[in-house]
């Protein structure tokens, strides 16, 4: 928590619930994220670029058909904690979640260590499945 800075601007954000749902339509988990307001970002004051590396199918089928016609062995892996070592650069702001606020600081606001969902310096959520070889 920090006092809000005059020369940066501060983004917004919000929670984003989900019901998953069995087989019988009845609720089998409740999921809650929250993310970062992009459209509060502006372009050269907040972040200087964009840069997500999201795989495509194309290079996914030429890894299998080269592993394939080579005898190598493939293995998946999904990549679920890809948000958590993702370092900012530059300094982003955020304002406190209503439901959070610390009661003697409500003028501040989050400075953030660590990218957040939403955000535009944030890496894209394409790259979940990874394929090793070995």
């Amino acid at each position: 928590m920090v006092p809000r800075p005059k020369d940066n601007s501060v983004v917004t954000s919000k929670w984003l619930y989900k019901i998953k749902h069995g087989v019988d339509r009845s609720a089998e988990k409740y999921k809650a994220m929250f993310v970062a307001r992009d459209f509060s970002q502006k372009e050269g004051v907040d972040y200087d670029e964009i840069f997500a590396p999201v795989s495509r199918y194309t290079t996914i089928h030429l890894i299998i058909s080269l592993a394939t016609s080579q005898g190598w062995s493939l293995h998946q892996m999904d990549v679920m904690t890809t948000f958590l070592h993702g370092s900012l650069k530059e300094e982003v702001y955020l304002e406190q979640p209503e439901e959070f606020k610390v009661q003697d600081q409500r003028t501040h606001v989050c400075k953030l260590k660590k990218a957040l969902h939403g955000l535009k310096q944030a890496p894209g959520l394409g790259m979940r499945g990874l394929i090793a070889i070995l």
